[in-house]
Parts: C-alpha cells; sequence; structure tokens
C-alpha cells in the first residue's frame, strides 16, 4: 500500500491462496490432407460428425486418398473429444469459382492478403478443392425477382407486338395441364405470322426460370424445365409446355391471363426484399436488400439436390449497411465473414453496384440470379507425406500459448516427416508425445497383410530411422476397419488409437497410468490387423523400443507395450512417466507464472512450497508418485541466485512404474509341511 500523509484507514487485499492448477492433458493434434476446410489453420474438433463436416468425408480414386488422415483423425475421437486438425493446402488444389480464374486460397489469412485481387469474381469457394463445384448461388435481389404476376394478354408482354396482337388481347391464352406439364397455349384469332406468335410465347416464357415455382388455383407447383416456343404455319397458335414436380391438381383446361411466378427459395425468407431500415433511417427509398441462398446443387454434400445450405437474408447493397445491433450487413462483408461455404468478390452481381447507402440504385433483375461454381481440384499427391506441403501446418503447433495440446497423431507419415514432428514440436513443447505407426508398406503390400517375418524386419528398420527421444513412441502397423462412407474397407495406421488409448486413460483414470494391457489398452473398430506379432517377435520389437500391437482370440486387440523411443534404460523409457513428468511440470509452471516479480524472499518461497507440495501429495494419493522432495529455501536461492533476478524450486520425484514383467511360481510341497516353515525360502 502507498505511504499515508495524513491519518487513516487504507484496506487493500492480498491473495495468498494459489493453487497449482487442472491442467489438460488429453487435446490432440493432427495434419493430414482432406477434401474441405481451412488450410494451415488448426481447428479444435469434438466428433467425427464435426470432422466429417468440416473437412470432409474420406475420399480415395486412381490418383490419391486421404481415408489414412481421414481416419487416424476419427479414430482418436472414438476415444476423446478434443482434437486439433490442420489441413494440408496440396500443391495443385484450386477453390472452385464463378469463373475459370485459377484460385487458391486456404485461410482467412490468405483471403485478405489478394482481397484487392478478387474484383472480378463474383463467388468463389470458402476453401480448395473438388467439393466446391457441388456449390451454386442463388441471388434473389429485387421485389419482382422474389415473386411477380406474368400476364399473358398484355401487350407489354409481347415482343414486336403488332396492331392485331394488342386488339386481340390474347383473348384465348390458356394453360393445359398434363401429366407433370403446364402447358401455355397462345392463340390470337386474328393473327396469321407464326413468327409474331412466337416471338410473343418466348417473351412469355422469359418471364420464368427453372427451378421457380408457379402457383395456380392456390397450389405451388415447380418448374422443373422450360420448353420453346413454336407456332402452328397456319393458324400461326403458339404454344410451349413447362414441366411440372407433380401432377396438377386443378383445373385442366382454364381459360386465363396471369400466372403467379415464386422465387426458388422463397418459404426460406420472411418476404421479399425490400428497403432496409438502415436505408430508411438514412434517408433512401431505394429497394437495397438482397436475398442469398448457398445450396448443394448435385447432392453430394446433403444426399438431396438443390438442398439450403446457408440462407443471408436482407443483406444490403449498401456498402456501410448494419444491422441494428450494429453487425455489418453489406452483401460482401456479410458473407465473407459468416458463410462456411464462400467468399464473395467485389463484381456486381445484383443489375445495380454495391455503393454508399445514399448513392445505392434500385436493382433491374427481375429474375433470381443463378451462379454455379466449378473448376475446383484436390492435391494430386498425398501431402501429409511430404515435408514441403506438411511442415508449415505442423509448425503452427509450435504456438504453445496458442494450442495447449499433449497427444499428436501423426496419421500417415514416412520416418522423415516423423522426425520432422519429433524434432520440431515435440522436443521444442516440451508438453507432448507423438505417437508414430510405421508405413504402410512395411507391413501391408497389394492390399493384403505381408509375412509376419518380413513385418518384423520392416518395423524394425523403420524405427531405427528414427530419432531417440522420451517424447515419442511407435507401434506395430496398421489395422483395417470399415469405411461407411465409401462403404469399404481400408486400412489405417494404428497411432490415432494409440494417442487415443491415452486420452481414454486420462478420462478413466490419470495420464501417469499405462495406456497398455487389458485393462486400458483395447482398441476400438479392428476387423484385423496387417501385422500380429508372435511372443518372440514381440521380444525382438520391444528391444527396439516398438510398442506391438496383438488380436488375442476372445480378448481383443491390445496395446501390448508402454515403451516411448528414448532408446536407452531410463524411467522415461515408459509412457506413463513420461506423462507423468508433462503433466506435473505443466501444472506447476503455470502456476509458477504468479510468482514473477515478486521478491525472492522467504516468504515467496513459501508460497511456492505450499502450493507444490499439496499438489504432489494429491498426485501421490492417486498412485502418480511414490514419493517427492520440495525444496524452494536459501541453499538453492542463493546470494547469487537472488542477485541474478531468478528463482529455484527444485523438485524430486519417485515415478510409480509400470508392470510389464510377470513372475508367478507355483511351488509344490509335501503334505504336511506348514508354509510357514517355507514362505521366502523358495
Amino acid at each position: 500500500m502507498a505511504f499515508q500523509v495524513s491519518p487513516g484507514v487504507n484496506v487493500s487485499e492480498i491473495d495468498l491462496t494459489n493453487i497449482i492448477p487442472a491442467v489438460s492433458t488429453s487435446i490432440g493434434g493432427t495434419v493430414g490432407t482432406f477434401t474441405w476446410g481451412p488450410t494451415d489453420t488448426p481447428t479444435l474438433i469434438s466428433s467425427e460428425e464435426q470432422l466429417a463436416s468440416i473437412f470432409g468425408e474420406p475420399f480415395s480414386n486412381s490418383t490419391w486418398t486421404n481415408q489414412e488422415s481421414f481416419f487416424s483423425a476419427a479414430n482418436f475421437l472414438s476415444y476423446s473429444n478434443a482434437l486439433y486438425v490442420s489441413r494440408i493446402q496440396g500443391g495443385s488444389s484450386n477453390n472452385a469459382s464463378t469463373s475459370s480464374t485459377t484460385l487458391q486460397i486456404g485461410n482467412r489469412e490468405e483471403y485478405d492478403a489478394g482481397a484487392d485481387t478478387y474484383s472480378d469474381e463474383e463467388f468463389f469457394a470458402k476453401y480448395p478443392g473438388s467439393r466446391g463445384n457441388n456449390l451454386a448461388i442463388s441471388v434473389c435481389p429485387s421485389a419482382a425477382a422474389y415473386n411477380s404476376t406474368v400476364n399473358l394478354a398484355t401487350a407489354g408482354n409481347i415482343a414486336d407486338a403488332n396492331t392485331d396482337l394488342e386488339a386481340a388481347a390474347v383473348a384465348n391464352a390458356q394453360y393445359v395441364v398434363g401429366a407433370n406439364t403446364f402447358t401455355i397455349n397462345f392463340d390470337d384469332e386474328d393473327a396469321t405470322d407464326a413468327n409474331t406468335t412466337t416471338e410473343a410465347l418466348t417473351t412469355i416464357l422469359g418471364k420464368f426460370s427453372n427451378n421457380d415455382y408457379i402457383k395456380v388455383e392456390g397450389n405451388f407447383y415447380k418448374i422443373t424445365g422450360i420448353g420453346s416456343a413454336s407456332a402452328d404455319a397456319n393458324t400461326a397458335v403458339a404454344s410451349a409446355t413447362i414441366n411440372i414436380d407433380r401432377n396438377f391438381k386443378g383445373t385442366a383446361n382454364v381459360s386465363a391471363t396471369t400466372i403467379e411466378r415464386y422465387w426458388e427459395f422463397y418459404n426460406t425468407v420472411e418476404r421479399a426484399p425490400q428497403n432496409s431500415k438502415f436505408a430508411a433511417d438514412n434517408g433512401s427509398s431505394v429497394v437495397d436488400e438482397v436475398h442469398v441462398v448457398v445450396y448443394d446443387s448435385t447432392g453430394d454434400l446433403t444426399g438431396t439436390k438443390r438442398t439450403a445450405l446457408e440462407v443471408f437474408e436482407g443483406l444490403s447493397r449498401a456498402t456501410n449497411a448494419k444491422s441494428e445491433n450494429g453487425t455489418d450487413i453489406n452483401l460482401t462483408t456479410a458473407i465473407n465473414n459468416r458463410s462456411a461455404w464462400l467468399w464473395r468478390g467485389g463484381a456486381d452481381i445484383t443489375n445495380s453496384a454495391e455503393a454508399a447507402v445514399g448513392s445505392v440504385a434500385a436493382s433491374t433483375a427481375t429474375l433470381p440470379i443463378t451462379y454455379q461454381l466449378s473448376n475446383g481440384t484436390d492435391s494430386n499427391t498425398d501431402g501429409n507425406t511430404v515435408i514441403a506441403e506438411a511442415a508449415s501446418g505442423w509448425d503452427k503447433f509450435k504456438a504453445t500459448d496458442l494450442y495447449d495440446l499433449s497427444l499428436i497423431v501423426t496419421g500417415k507419415a514416412d520416418a522423415t516427416l516423423a522426425n520432422y514432428i519429433i524434432d520440431n514440436i515435440a522436443d521444442v513443447r516440451k508438453d507432448c508425445m507423438v505417437f508414430i505407426s510405421p508405413e504402410k508398406t512395411d507391413v501391408v503390400s497389394s492390399n493384403q497383410p505381408i509375412s509376419s517375418s518380413s513385418a518384423t524386419t520392416n518395423v524394425i528398420n523403420f524405427r531405427n530411422q528414427l530419432n531417440n527421444t522420451s517424447y515419442a513412441a511407435i507401434d506395430s502397423g496398421y489395422k483395417y476397419q470399415y469405411d461407411k462412407y465409401n462403404d469399404a474397407y481400408v486400412w489405417v495406421p494404428l497411432n490415432g488409437d494409440i494417442a487415443g488409448l491415452c486420452a481414454r486413460t486420462d478420462d478413466e483414470r490419470d495420464p501417469w497410468f499405462s495406456p497398455a494391457g487389458f485393462a486400458r489398452g483395447t482398441i476400438k473398430n479392428v476387423v484385423k490387423l496387417a501385422y500380429v506379432p508372435s511372443k518372440a517377435e514381440r521380444d525382438e520389437l520391444y528391444k527396439a523400443d516398438i510398442n506391438p500391437v496383438v488380436t488375442f482370440p476372445g480378448q481383443g486387440t491390445v496395446l501390448y507395450g508402454d515403451k516411448t523411443l528414448l532408446g536407452r534404460a531410463s524411467a522415461f523409457d515408459r509412457i506413463n512417466v513420461r506423462r507423468l513428468f508433462i503433466t506435473l511440470e505443466k501444472s506447476i509452471s503455470t502456476a509458477a507464472n504468479s510468482l514473477l516479480f515478486e521478491f525472492n524472499d522467504a516468504i515467496t518461497r513459501a508460497q511456492f512450497r505450499n502450493a507444490v507440495v499439496p499438489f504432489l501429495r494429491e498426485v501421490q494419493g492417486r498412485r502418480g508418485i511414490t514419493d517427492f522432495s520440495v525444496i524452494a529455501d536459501e541453499t538453492n536461492n542463493t546470494a547469487e541466485v537472488v542477485d541474478a533476478n531468478q528463482f529455484v524450486g527444485d523438485i524430486y520425484i519417485k515415478p510409480a512404474r509400470s508392470i510389464n514383467f510377470i513372475q508367478l511360481n507355483f511351488v509344490a510341497v509335501r503334505s504336511g509341511v506348514e508354509f510357514s516353515e517355507i514362505v521366502g525360502t523358495a
């Protein structure tokens, strides 16, 4: 508190309740090839359904596949509910767009960097990939585009109308209804020119749009096709058929001169575009609103063609337009900020350009405007095995302050990429573990498992290419599992499952428990393993720090080892010990942040001990350690340490060890011998 000059009472609070906080130890991270989603931008995913929604379903063709990337991530999420996923850009992947321009925009940062160059684009897909070719946009830029009445008997609707046509007023115009058809007959009894009546009916047909609705006798019918007008050369009677989505329910032959037309997506919005409140409040009476619907034109995204994916109602062509709560509702700004599927360029799409509110002109469009995206392409390389493509994605995870993760799923990775992840992520962060599988060719050939002896040699050779570290672990291969998205079976590396076992162990017990064995090491979604090592082969694998995955008849498929890649005998050659220290270091270092800029004196040291000791005592009670000692006093905080503005806390830990070897001795004894006489002698 400050010194007081005159008498008075000053009240202040001093917080001495520092404790060791709980930290996350179950969040995973992975980088892979996907068909959709942001690139080089880790996104937190909580379920397989969300993974498929944001990054696309697994895909495979003769050129490339991303099934191993997808299912490595999905398998981890079957044990946990938190995984950062980052998509590899892929050098040949392009965004679908409404023009032939080649675009490659993987995330918001890349879009903002090139925003000034997109003025010639109406729309383009949010992310690279052929998935964007399924997208289409329907724009309703005016009240007339939303709903209009087509009058068959109005001369103004007739191209090159002559005096005879005007006089007749198309008195005999009628529609005739058949099976899923709606035929307009155009009969001017006084006209003898077939070309004139054909032109007249063609003009009328131009007032309808395919997939819009017509309303007849109170019923709505969707237009599925618009025929061309033709006229009888002798009578000049013109006719044209409009196909509709279902049989007509009303009168079959009606002499009528008006037909109501509605925008295809009229029922996804409340009303037709109008003068927005923002425009009205700023003195404009122009209809500035625009409705935009993003839809699935092929049905590949949703299972049903022309299903609306996003609806943007009441956007404004005023560049400075705001909603009542201050949100930007300008057409371009709103779509770029809110759409999960699209970017919007600067080209005019409404027959009236965007401008400040006082300068916006009314749109002259009388029909909806439709755009189909195309030219989106996928990467033609399985990029997560290529450092040049994968490194930028993995490098994002160096930021410990942005991405709190503990378990790294490598998916499909060769030894070079695995070492890159070890050296540049795990050994730099020192708060996470990398889980690695050998390459598919080490255990599978021509989609079939290779011989067990060859697999043993290959897997050991793969391990020998990896750097030694206690921050990584390797399993023995691949599993065969069902791909429900493609109704097929696929080989998938096991590292997603092994990382998932650690997450499940955290949930059921604690990070310092081993994830291996029958209690916590059972692996899900296994049809069969590519490689099931025998006892002798498991011995060879374990000597090389490889954790075998084994299928035991009647008992399931189990992780049967818990070694790290340390490469030498140490407490840190076990997964549970490494994860114990990650947890302790992460928790205690987080709490130690509160000591920064305090005095290095007896009070601060006592605060540190009083926070750490109870925490370690709790870990001991939960079987993580067998004993500990915390030293933070004058013995390790000498005058030199204090003068250097440093603080030293020494924490000695005796970690609990997992049982890897069990010896059971069965001793036969003679009748009449007391067990107390021989116990301890055998």
